[in-house]
């Protein structure tokens, strides 16, 4: 039985999307070999997944430790006030990193179901720089906040789906 068009579009896209996943920074030749698709295919497939934001961007996984950076994940429960419309504005539309500390670098925010109902992860050079961290975001939202748990990590087994290459560090931790 054939597939719709629509259908084979999907499966095709999802080839195209995994490869971007192993590895963003291959050329585009090497894509549609993986793939066997033509060139042609790929790239078109890849401009249309940027514009309806399927794929949001490209990154690079790296080792934060080099530059001086500890992750941390704070985990954000609300209370029962409900957030005004600025605040809602300010917290999805807006830059958050124009009044954060310059050593804050957000990593993910996702609003979450379950215990918690946000969870942030960051990078900053030390745990005083983390709780100087969360107090900004409670001094900006804390009327909403029931509480907040912040968490230092020690070494990440996998980032962005990527195996670490120095998980053996991990050995000296359990």
């Amino acid at each position: 039985m054939t597939k719709s068009s629509r259908e084979q579009i999907n499966i095709d896209e999802m080839k195209i999307l995994a490869e971007l996943q192993k590895n963003s920074n291959q050329n585009i030749d090497t894509i549609a070999k993986h793939c066997d698709f033509s060139r042609q295919k790929v790239w078109k497939t890849i401009k249309h997944l940027e514009e309806n934001k399927t794929i949001w961007g490209y990154t690079a996984v790296t080792d934060e430790e080099v530059e001086g950076l500890k992750l941390f994940v704070l985990l954000v429960k609300r209370n029962v006030v409900s957030f005004d419309d600025s605040t809602k504005n300010e917290l999805i539309f807006e830059n958050l990193d124009d009044y954060l500390p310059d050593v804050v670098r957000i990593e993910d925010i996702f609003f979450t179901h379950g215990s918690f109902d946000a969870v942030v992860t960051f990078y900053v050079p030390d745990l005083i720089s983390a709780k100087k961290f969360v107090q900004v975001i409670f001094k900006r939202v804390g009327k909403f906040l029931k509480e907040i748990l912040l968490i230092e990590t020690i070494i990440p087994i996998r980032k962005k789906g990527i195996k670490n290459p120095q998980i053996k560090k991990l050995v000296e931790y359990l």
